[in-house]
């Protein structure tokens, strides 16, 4: 089970759910739901200190699956033709494959500074929804 506590309506722990015709992408939700909290995204650190009641729901279908995509599958998916030097036996093709590697990609990916990717093209936001996600999601979601 995740670290978020659970509602009667299945909500974020207490906090309102917006109603799914707001005209946002899904995946604008958590970043919205703490804009109006006043609080700020970057922590700086891999570890939430238990936390995890405090922020946002950041699952692999809110915002997991396109990092993972946009930021790793260039050299860690099992179709890349020219991995980088990215060992053959690390592939993000699918969430189970992420969460197996969930702390060398907390070590890597998600700590300040980062050295993956190599690029350096992820955001300190992006950065902090990783950790939530990781940290705080239910393992596998």
């Amino acid at each position: 089970m995740g670290n978020h506590p659970e509602t009667a309506g299945g909500g974020l722990g207490g906090r309102l759910t917006p109603p799914a015709d707001n005209g946002y992408p899904e995946a604008m939700v958590p970043l919205l739901l703490l804009a109006c909290s006043g609080s700020s995204l970057d922590s700086g650190e891999t570890s939430l200190g238990g936390d995890c009641a405090e922020v946002p729901v950041v699952t692999y279908a809110n915002f997991g699956e396109g990092f993972i995509l946009h930021h790793c599958q260039g050299c860690h998916a099992s179709t890349t033709q020219d991995r980088y030097g990215a060992p053959e036996t690390v592939t993000f093709d699918t969430v189970e494959q992420v969460w197996q590697a969930r702390d060398r990609i907390l070590d890597r990916a998600a700590s300040e500074p980062p050295t993956m990717p190599p690029a350096a093209s992820t955001t300190k936001d992006d950065r902090t929804r990783l950790r939530w996600w990781l940290l705080c999601a239910e393992e596998g979601t």
